[in-house]
């Protein structure tokens, strides 16, 4: 049997951010806040003569259905390395819908890989590589700075080596529900895009949820962003006195709190989910 290594990644749940422009992708990225969140990608990596990327997602069984033959992100990072492997990664949440997976994927396949073949990169080589290879395929901005720890971050400056301000704390589980995804890299590569959600940026720092999800709330209307079906979910939010707002960048809907998953049961499948407390790990190594 041939050695097989396993890392799991949380992934992140963004509330509202803006691009920054940087000299290389290094220290290009975005300034926000979001949540880190207990569901994410478990990634398992063998030695192989040709890089092979498998990724499967889990139905409402629980039973895995491989949705995807290749990962041009996870492929283009292994080809930097430079190595080849067998990957396959497995998730519960829809991919594409605003829950950080790409970074996810990245970062719990480069943390295997890493040890599979003794690779020596530090935590920070991992994380540089995963977010520079985020910032050329377009697939995401701050989510691989967020997901290397737990909690609600808050990030003010851009690049992977920027830091990262965590609370922890939070115990209320986190509802979702996903009408599909939204095209992360046609949205990150307009400019006129950029420009209106530059200018709903919100001012100041949340310092507890109520007010990150006030300012995330804010942020999703001003930014265009929100879809008709969003908007009713969110009304429906309202009504209940939930803390809710849109999955950036996803056709979704996240909310606080016990009382949210009722309400959110209404318009489709609810993905419930704590805060994470940690980043990448190590799950498992054999033989």
């Amino acid at each position: 049997m041939s050695r097989c290594v396993a890392a799991f990644c949380p992934g992140h749940i963004s509330g509202y951010f803006k691009r920054i422009p940087g000299v290389d992708p290094a220290t290009t990225g975005s300034v926000g806040a979001g949540l880190v969140i207990s569901e994410g990608v478990l990634a398992y990596v063998k030695p192989a003569k040709r890089t092979i990327i498998r990724v499967w997602q889990t139905d409402g069984s629980g039973k895995g259905i491989r949705i995807l033959q290749d990962s041009p992100p996870i492929r283009s990072a292994i080809k930097k390395i430079p190595i080849a492997a067998s990957v396959m990664t497995e998730c519960n949440l829809p991919i594409g819908a605003g829950f950080g997976l790409s970074a996810a994927a990245l970062l719990a396949t480069l943390t295997a890989l890493n040890r599979l073949y003794d690779l020596g990169m530090d935590e920070r080589g991992i994380a540089r590589l995963a977010h520079e290879t985020e910032i050329d395929h377009h697939t995401g901005l701050g989510d691989v700075n967020s997901c290397r720890g737990g909690g609600m971050v808050v990030r003010t400056i851009a690049g992977i080596d920027a830091p990262v301000r965590r609370i922890h704390g939070l115990t209320g589980p986190v509802f979702a529900v996903s009408f599909g995804p939204i095209h992360t890299p046609s949205v990150l590569g307009s400019s006129e895009q950029m420009e209106r959600v530059a200018a709903a940026f919100p001012s100041g720092e949340p310092e507890t949820i109520e007010e990150f999800f006030s300012s995330s709330r804010a942020f999703a209307e001003k930014s265009g962003l929100v879809t008709p079906q969003v908007e009713e979910v969110l009304e429906s939010c309202d009504a209940q006195g939930l803390k809710a707002s849109m999955t950036m960048l996803g056709n979704g809907v996240f909310a606080y709190g016990n009382e949210a998953g009722p309400v959110l049961s209404r318009y489709g499948k609810v993905y419930r989910m704590g805060i994470a407390k940690n980043g990448p790990v190590l799950v498992k190594e054999e033989p």
